[in-house]
């Protein structure tokens, strides 16, 4: 059974009274808002046959917040009440001080439904979902006799955000939100390895948990752990690699969306700072962010401060044409906000995020581009990975990756992590392929410590002149 939906200024706030307190805090102020937010979240996990997680929460508060030049106050609450504002608003204003400031001119409305506003969690019992995890758990352990440990896990959540502005505008959102994972671990010669799928997006569970999605995920699991039960050690050396489509698109997000967002730039702090118009990518490169491909993870019909997503270019053909923005930086650097203001709780203030960032695919035939390395890597799978924003330099490992000779795949390898830097990793792409893919829907971006889900998607791409380390030689 769902809850009633989410109408604060039907039940705890006077619409007009609230927008007279938000008033009063953005006087004299370039910009603000209150933005009010309900989330539920639920969560199964079975381990080795045992539920080990059966969690569910649910929160929600506001935070108000007003903007002049650099500086923001922002104040934040778990009661939704108009003592609560009040309070709010005398903190918020502290950073306006006499102000003199003029209201930036409001988001553009929109129409556009990108995902269901059904409650996720609602559309199938306990029961169910945990009779879906022990039939995974069972269908991954018959798949072959070396699976010795299976790990499945069931999520789903739903935010409901409104978004109050002082010129009048309300916005609101319900964001729906759902994840089945299968993590399987196997056991040969005393040797052991593990491999994951994931998938999920912006709409209900019903597809995720039909026989066929979970079933597919268990075999993939499966097969990237034995894939990796016989791989050797990776070798160590500067080398050319390809990339796999997809899910290995998180390398762009990393090492070079980062560095496309608005407040590192205005700031001078990114390594694409005062780089506009400028070549910083080898011909044909695009990358795009764009918030608006229905039911996806990094999708949003609005971001945080109201402003609709939007397809965003970034570079094109090689060509840096655009940074990703929020309101604040947007006005300090003179352009329009992108809608790409997002936070990851009314606990946190905005700032530029990515949504689904993408490098669009070009015209060669993937096996082609493997068939032309001469002496690397094939990597078509990633897991965690370190970058610093300020120059791009990046450390990712593989968790499934070929070593490649003369174009001939050869053995996997274990131990792969790729080094390099954004920047110069964009300027060496030799070659683009024709089956840009995006991820199945599981990643989540950290930043300033905000996480919110986001998506990636790539072609088969080669890079040249990366370094590899690994235990190999």
């Amino acid at each position: 059974m769902s809850e009633s939906p989410f109408r604060p200024f039907e039940t705890a706030l006077d619409l007009d009274r609230t927008l007279g307190q938000l008033r009063n805090a953005v006087a004299g102020a370039d910009d603000g808002e209150l933005f009010l937010e309900r989330r539920r979240g639920e969560a199964l996990v079975l381990d080795d046959g045992r539920i080990r997680t059966a969690s569910y929460d649910a929160s929600e508060g506001f935070g108000l917040r007003a903007v002049r030049g650099e500086v923001a106050g922002y104040a934040h609450s778990t009661e939704i009440s108009e003592q609560a504002i009040a309070r709010a608003v005398e903190t918020a204003r502290l950073a306006v001080g006499d102000g003199g400031g003029v209201l930036a001119p409001p988001p553009a409305g929109t129409n556009r439904k990108l995902y269901t506003d059904a409650d996720p969690i609602a559309g199938h019992s306990f029961s169910v979902k945990l009779e879906t995890l022990r039939e995974i758990d069972a269908f991954a352990r018959d798949l072959d006799a070396r699976v010795v440990q299976v790990t499945a896990t069931i999520a789903a959540s739903c935010q409901e955000v409104a978004i109050l502005r002082p010129e009048g505008g309300l916005v609101s959102d319900v964001r729906p939100m759902t994840r089945v994972t299968v993590s399987v671990i196997v056991e040969e010669n005393g040797r052991r390895e593990q491999g994951a799928a994931s998938g999920g997006g912006r709409y209900l569970l019903d597809g995720l948990l039909e026989p066929s999605s979970w079933q597919a995920q268990a075999r993939e699991a499966l097969r990237v752990a034995l894939v990796n039960l016989n791989a050797e050690d990776a070798p160590a050396g500067v080398m050319d690699i390809v990339l796999g489509p997809g899910w290995p698109g998180i390398l762009l997000h990393e090492a070079v969306g980062h560095g496309l967002e608005g407040d590192f730039n205005r700031k001078g702090s990114s390594a694409f700072a005062g780089l506009m118009g400028q070549r910083v990518a080898a011909p044909g490169v695009t990358v795009v962010d764009d918030g608006t491909m229905p039911d996806r993870r990094g999708s949003i019909t609005v971001d945080d401060e109201g402003t609709p997503s939007a397809r965003n270019v970034l570079i094109e053909d090689g060509i840096l044409v655009g940074y990703m923005q929020d309101r604040q930086n947007a006005r300090l650097m003179g352009v329009a906000a992108t809608g790409n203001g997002r936070r990851e709780s009314y606990a946190h203030a905005p700032m530029p995020r990515m949504t689904n960032t993408i490098m669009e695919g070009g015209a060669a035939d993937p096996a082609d581009i493997v068939a032309d390395l001469k002496d690397g890597i094939w990597a078509v799978g990633f897991g965690g990975g370190q970058v610093d924003i300020t120059n791009g330099k990046f450390v990712f490992s593989c968790t499934e990756a070929y070593r490649v000779k003369n174009g001939k795949v050869g053995a996997p390898v274990k131990g792969a992590t790729l080094i390099g830097d954004g920047a110069t990793a964009l300027q060496h792409v030799r070659a683009l392929g024709n089956d840009m893919a995006l991820d199945p829907g599981m990643g989540n971006c950290g930043k300033q410590g905000q996480w919110v889900p986001v998506g990636v998607g790539q072609p088969t791409v080669m890079i040249g002149g990366l370094t590899v380390g690994g235990a190999g030689s």
